[in-house]
């Protein structure tokens, strides 16, 4: 079954970088688009992210566009979250997804 495995979240000041890392199994990796979401306390869960299948497309929220870069390793069934300039309004535990299935996600604080 699909496995998703979030990880590198933490605390990270204003204006701080933080990189996130799914690591996905179970299922044909290479073939599908893979998406990060987020969730932030209070408020429903967010589309923050999307790459196609083979990396040559990507689109983001508008509240990310500029900061924050989706990637993804096929040799390796991992995709990636770069996030840079964060602000306290990017706090929120974030997921991978795909195929219906999510990993149980990794918390991102951003605060001073």
């Amino acid at each position: 079954q699909v496995q998703l495995v979030e990880s590198g979240g933490g605390l990270a000041q204003p204006g701080g970088s933080l990189r996130l890392s799914c690591a996905a199994s179970g299922f044909t990796f290479s073939a599908y688009a893979m998406s990060w979401y987020r969730q932030a306390p209070g408020k429903e869960r967010e589309l923050v992210a999307v790459i196609s299948s083979v990396g040559t497309s990507t689109n983001y929220a508008d509240s990310v566009k500029g900061r924050f870069t989706i990637s993804r390793d096929n040799h390796n069934n991992m995709v990636y979250l770069q996030m840079n300039s964060l602000k306290p309004e990017d706090t929120a535990v974030y997921y991978c997804y795909v195929l219906a299935s999510w990993g149980k996600g990794t918390l991102v604080t951003v605060s001073s």
